[in-house]
């Protein structure tokens, strides 16, 4: 299914209507982590940075580069190590319902797929919505990524006739048997999951070999509310701080002091223990294959800053119990700076007084959070860039509501505002 979304790659981030366009246009071309990687990689291609190969050796890294790994992505502009890096950090996944490895099933009549809960979704989020599928292909010459943009599947939700007290008592779901989405009438047929997506990725049924492959909403992103005050789409969490780190490190110079480093990693939202998440050691690798040499590494480390950019909850108007009463949220007041003491968010006085300065300099205002003592925090790879790396990070997004739904919201000029702050942050001497 095209989209309405006219393409804005590459804009300016001071420009509300160009900036945000290219915002929507970001989130529409990424359905998967994977697609997220194409898209950046493409954007710093345009710019003029160059891809580098992990298993070659690394003479020089110097300049303008990047190097992607599956669902996670690492850029940066590199001139000297002398006054350090600062290091913007993302995430490219989003919770959702993913592809199993033997989804042919069915019953009642019914062809449906077989998923499983990936992350904190809010599963009954997924409910009754016109559901596509990506994702990438496991092929004998390497990998294929593919999009169905045609509302191929849908989880119906049980009449009320059938659960007169779902007001009262409230929606229960068993994600075992409550999630299969429903894609045609009769018998299961096994072998279709992989002939249809083969055919989506323009493959013989025979090269499909395996699959990770999701659901995504497609309902396009857009600017809404009564005076274009918000931004309704899917993955605001957290691809608005993907786009906006993006926006940042192509908007730093290329003789970069202190090195702009941009690091998008996959599996944040499943506690990041894989190859390519936080706790990996794709970023300290990379940067050590940026600095040279060890020793050049440690030193410029102890010279560092780190910002962990993920999504941060804005006080729910419906809601304002379960927020920490001292700590108001507001969509629309700037980017806001998160900090837990438990650590489950890495912002220490330092790095709260270092992103405080950039959004000034920015011109930009920013907010404190602050979770409820008697609920459970969230967390972020922050926490765990500041372990593998040693790098002082402090924790910063965009406020939101509807996190981990299948459609968020936020609002319309704090991505702007937040990329603005990146950008700040990344020119800001060590």
């Amino acid at each position: 299914m095209d989209s309405p979304v006219e393409d804005g790659a590459g804009v300016a981030v001071d420009g509300q209507d160009d900036g945000v366009a290219g915002l929507l246009a970001f989130i529409d071309a990424c359905p998967t982590p994977f697609h997220v990687v194409e898209r950046a990689a493409a954007e710093l291609q345009a710019a003029g940075f160059t891809p580098m190969d992990e298993t070659a050796d690394w003479p020089d890294a110097s300049g303008s580069r990047f190097v992607c790994r599956d669902g996670s992505l690492v850029a940066w502009r590199h001139h000297t190590c002398e006054a350090g890096f600062r290091i913007i950090g993302a995430h490219t996944d989003s919770p959702n319902l993913r592809i199993t490895p033997q989804p042919d099933i069915g019953q009642a009549g019914y062809r449906q797929l077989g998923v499983e809960v990936y992350g904190g979704a809010l599963i009954n989020s997924w409910l009754d919505r016109d559901l596509g599928m990506a994702g990438r292909l496991a092929t004998p010459s390497g990998t294929r990524l593919f999009r169905i943009d045609q509302p191929v599947l849908r989880v119906p939700q049980l009449a009320i006739h059938l659960d007169r007290e779902v007001n009262q008592k409230g929606l229960l779901l068993n994600p075992q048997t409550h999630l299969a989405p429903v894609w045609g009438l009769g018998l299961r047929t096994p072998g279709e999951f992989a002939n249809v997506v083969a055919e989506a990725a323009g493959l013989a049924s025979d090269e499909v070999l395996a699959w990770d492959a999701m659901l995504h909403d497609l309902t396009p992103p857009t600017v809404a509310g009564i005076d274009d005050e918000f931004i309704f789409a899917p993955r605001i969490d957290n691809q608005v701080s993907c786009w906006a780190g993006l926006q940042a490190l192509l908007d730093a110079p290329a003789d970069a002091v202190p090195s702009a480093v941009l690091c998008l990693f996959d599996h944040e939202e499943v506690g990041s223990v894989s190859a390519q998440g936080a706790t990996s050691p794709l970023l300290p690798t990379v940067l050590e294959r940026i600095a040279g040499s060890r020793d050049s590494l440690h030193p410029a480390l102890a010279r560092s800053l780190c910002l962990s950019a993920d999504g941060a909850h804005a006080t729910h108007p419906n809601y304002p119990e379960r927020h920490e009463p001292d700590h108001h949220i507001a969509i629309g007041d700037g980017p806001v700076i998160k900090r837990n003491a438990n650590l489950r968010y890495a912002t220490d006085a330092v790095g709260e007084a270092a992103f405080a300065a950039a959004c000034e300099k920015a011109g930009v205002g920013h907010q404190i959070y602050a979770h409820r003592n008697d609920m459970p925090c969230g967390s972020t790879i922050g926490p765990f860039a500041a372990a593998t790396t040693g790098v002082t990070t402090v924790d910063a997004g965009v406020a939101q509501l509807s996190m981990h739904s299948a459609r968020e919201m936020c609002g319309s000029q704090d991505p702007l505002d937040f990329a603005l702050a990146l950008s700040a942050f990344l020119s800001a001497a060590a």
